[in-house]
């Protein structure tokens, strides 16, 4: 027997193990979705909604089922968050929209954060531990739900979802920006978006609107929508102008995980044949989506080399870690996978070279998956407090290609 039998059968092994592994990770990425839908309430078959919704978490639940072929789970999902944090969070008029939205138009008032309190009133001092537990309407998450309702639009042939996308986008772009000269962006607004809660800027916040505008409109195109709501060339002008210094390095392994995660929407907006950000702007240093993946890539690897050797301590007790924030950075990693195993990559040299180096990292995500994975890491106090939330990208990050540029085909599903 010579070596190239021997190679052969390691071959067959390796890709015979890889098989169950993806098996096992989908059975337990299915228990853990299902698990979530009972606990909340957001069932198909529910005519009223359930249990309060969180809209972070039910952006990636949507993603998710969409993945697992259940897509009567995710529209469910999104009919649920409608029902519930598109409304006024108000036991005397629970049925009352957020300004601006209709049955037929949702999203035209925002969507409210989910929180267990109720937002801070204007008499009430301002209270920094507090204020994480209260309503009312974040950006960040805001994108989270286009992201959800655009990957939707796509998988299932609904141009509606891509539309009310596309009304979010639109009016968290007039509510959370402001300045004359220079634009800048509030972290935090109020249920009703008359008022900031937290005036200081979210780090990725422009780029987040940036690069998911870009993504509303590619779809919008695609799916023969852009005859009809907000063309988004204002919103994408102004949050390009934000994202010129290029500053988008973090050591915080969920907002590493995001940067990795618009890496990978970016470099699908290129396949998209998307290359001019906006019109008119080729004097500016981030002008294409080419340089815009570029920089990503860099400030990733960046972050990535000092969370890796600084920050990561994998031997820490459950007690002691934050699940969701280390799985952002898993599934940001998965992306990072997808995009070094594709052979159309569509990114520069430059690109290229960086993807390689960050690909050497991937034993991180390995690390942080299989510290989840297991139950008795499931059971620490920091786990239950947030199940939800953990349950929910952990099954992300079991999930190949849930937030890579693929999509499920419509008879996929």
């Amino acid at each position: 027997m010579n070596a190239s039998f021997f190679l052969c059968i390691f071959k067959i092994l390796f890709s015979c193990s890889s098989r169950i592994t993806a098996i096992m990770s989908k059975s337990l990425a299915l228990q853990l979705m299902e698990s979530y839908v009972q606990r909340t309430g957001a069932v198909a078959s529910a005519t009223t909604p359930g249990l309060p919704r969180y809209l972070w978490t039910d952006s990636f639940a949507v993603m998710n089922f969409l993945a697992l072929q259940k897509p009567d789970s995710a529209q469910a999902i999104i009919q649920h968050v409608h029902q519930v944090l598109a409304r006024q969070r108000s036991e005397k008029y629970p049925e009352k929209y957020l300004d601006g939205a209709s049955d037929d138009h949702p999203t035209l008032g925002g969507l409210r954060i989910g929180k267990k309190l109720d937002e801070r009133q204007p008499s009430d001092p301002y209270d920094r531990d507090l204020e994480w537990d209260r309503d009312g309407q974040y950006f960040h998450y805001l994108t989270k739900w286009m992201w959800a309702l655009d990957h939707a639009a796509r998988c299932l042939h609904q141009p509606t979802l891509n539309l009310w996308a596309r009304e979010l986008a639109a009016t968290a772009h007039r509510k959370f920006t402001y300045g004359a000269r220079q634009k800048r962006m509030y972290w935090k607004m109020s249920v009703d978006l008359s008022r900031p809660l937290v005036e200081s800027q979210g780090h990725h916040d422009p780029l987040d609107g940036l690069i998911t505008a870009m993504q509303l409109q590619e779809t919008a195109r695609e799916v023969g929508g852009q005859a009809t709501g907000p063309e988004l060339e204002e919103v994408v002008r102004d949050y390009l102008e934000m994202v010129q210094d290029g500053q988008f390095t973090t050591t915080d392994a969920l907002g590493l995980g995001g940067l990795l995660v618009d890496a990978g929407r970016v470099e699908e907006l290129i396949r998209r044949g998307r290359q001019e950000i906006s019109a008119g702007t080729s004097q500016l240093r981030i002008a294409t989506t080419s340089a815009l993946l570029d920089r990503l890539l860099s400030c990733s690897l960046s972050g990535l080399k000092a969370f890796a050797h600084c920050e990561f301590d994998e031997k820490e007790s459950a007690n002691y870690r934050l699940a969701f924030r280390e799985l952002g950075l898993a599934i940001g990693m998965n992306v990072v996978k997808a995009l070094w195993e594709e052979p159309q990559f569509a990114g520069s040299d430059a690109a290229k070279k960086a993807l390689n180096d960050i690909a050497a990292f991937d034993y991180v995500r390995e690390k942080i998956v299989g510290f989840w994975t297991q139950d008795v890491n499931r059971k620490g106090k920091t786990y239950t407090e947030h199940r939800d939330i953990n349950d929910v990208m952990l099954a992300t990050a079991m999930l190949d290609g849930v937030v890579a540029a693929s999509q499920p085909k419509r008879e996929e599903l």
